[in-house]
């Protein structure tokens, strides 16, 4: 048996015997979410966790958490693993689960609780085993992945990519898609950019019985957001991917009253930067232009956020085939593009990355429900798959 198959079965192993210890660290973090930048008590548990491994920690971010793992020559290679850390507003459903959430209105819906309770697997196990690798591996537990404007980018400014220099970043999330006990890759483009719209469109308003001594802004509105679709369909490159969705419209009118005014909020997602620069520049043309046309006037607001996310070709494709060793090759599958957005994306921009998803469905336990859906969880089972495959991609990048 050769040394990189011992070890590999000794990480196996080791995951096996943690997953008890593991599903107790996710469900007291599921039980106790924090929003986006103020995951201060998840911040205090993780680093508990790593200083009882004997790791020194720095706080970046604010509320994020970095530590180092150094093997037998540290200066050889750095690979960074990274969790997010922070839950979403969203009540759960009161189902009877023993760890459902305790702050109301606050959920890990997401799955960040099982990506850092992954991480902080993986940390125990790369710890036990750095006599048995080379160079230094960064652990990056992140805040605010689910608000603008991205813990990564704040982790990034805070130099997270630096002391020392990472060579590779690799990052995992939850997939209700994928049969637990499989992951999915994807090389090259996987995830799209992700902007914001807000937009106030300001009319006259009136009596419903009345509309032409009132300018009717629920009726501008609603053009504009129908008229926006051509921008899709009629001036987006069909070769490109793009999505131009509003989903929320406010008009606080009654059944015979016309609001003065109405808020439409939306997102606007593609996968290439130079589109992205001219439909920002169509949208509001083409808003403002209807709004003017039909009496009204709309003020527009377009907030820039995460870019797309690329895996790069050679990590994703060595990930994939350490992946398919552990599991089985059946039990790796090639994602499709997803429309999604993720601010490990600003990672992929700086560093070559991979960013896979772990999967976490099982029909029997109800754990098929979408992310940021009330009803979501895991089947723990997961967590063992998780965190031990984490730290066998950390080695094999190390030594790659």
């Amino acid at each position: 048996m050769t040394h990189e198959t011992n070890l590999q079965e000794t990480i196996k192993n080791r995951a096996k015997s943690l997953l008890p210890e593991l599903i107790n660290i996710r469900r007291s973090l599921h039980e106790n979410p924090e929003l986006s930048f103020v995951e201060f008590e998840t911040q205090k548990k993780v680093e508990n966790y790593l200083h009882k491994l004997g790791l020194r920690t720095e706080r970046l971010a604010n509320t994020g958490v970095v530590a180092l793992i150094e093997g037998k020559n540290p200066n050889k290679r750095c690979v960074a693993l990274r969790a997010d850390m922070d839950a979403l507003p969203i009540t759960e459903v009161n189902d009877g689960r023993s760890y459902r959430s305790r702050n109301e209105g606050i959920m890990h819906a997401c799955g960040h609780d099982v990506h850092t309770t992954s991480l902080l697997g993986a940390a125990t196990i790369l710890n036990e085993q750095r006599e048995h690798f080379e160079g230094t591996i960064k652990l990056v537990f992140q805040p605010g992945e689910e608000k603008l404007p991205g813990g990564a980018s704040l982790m990034i400014s805070d130099g997270v990519l630096q002391n020392p220099p990472v060579d590779i970043m690799i990052g995992q999330h939850v997939m209700p898609l994928i049969d637990t006990g499989s992951v999915g890759f994807r090389p090259g483009l996987y995830m799209a950019s992700t902007d914001e719209i807000f937009m106030t469109v300001k009319g006259v308003g009136g009596h419903g019985a009345l509309p032409h001594l009132a300018v009717d802004a629920v009726l501008v509105a609603s053009h504009i957001i129908v008229a926006m679709q051509q921008i899709i369909s009629r001036n987006q490159n069909p070769a490109l991917h793009g999505v131009l969705s509003f989903g929320k419209i406010i008009g606080n009118g009654a059944t015979n009253v016309l609001p003065p005014q109405v808020e439409v909020h939306g997102t606007f997602r593609t996968v290439n930067e130079e589109w992205r620069t001219q439909a920002h520049e169509k949208i509001r043309i083409l808003a403002e232009g209807m709004a003017r046309s039909m009496g009204a006037e709309v003020n527009i607001e377009i907030r820039r956020g995460y870019p797309f996310l690329k895996n790069d070709e050679n990590v994703t494709a060595l990930c994939m085939q350490t992946a398919a060793e552990y599991l089985g090759s059946e039990n790796v599958e090639e994602l499709e593009l997803w429309m999604a957005a993720e601010d490990f994306s600003y990672y992929s921009q700086e560093v070559p990355s991979c960013f896979y998803r772990l999967g976490t469905r099982n029909q029997a336990k109800g754990t098929h429900y979408s992310v940021h859906h009330p009803a979501f969880d895991i089947d723990e089972d997961a967590l063992e798959v998780g965190a031990g495959l984490m730290a066998q991609l950390a080695v094999k990048a190390l030594a790659h």
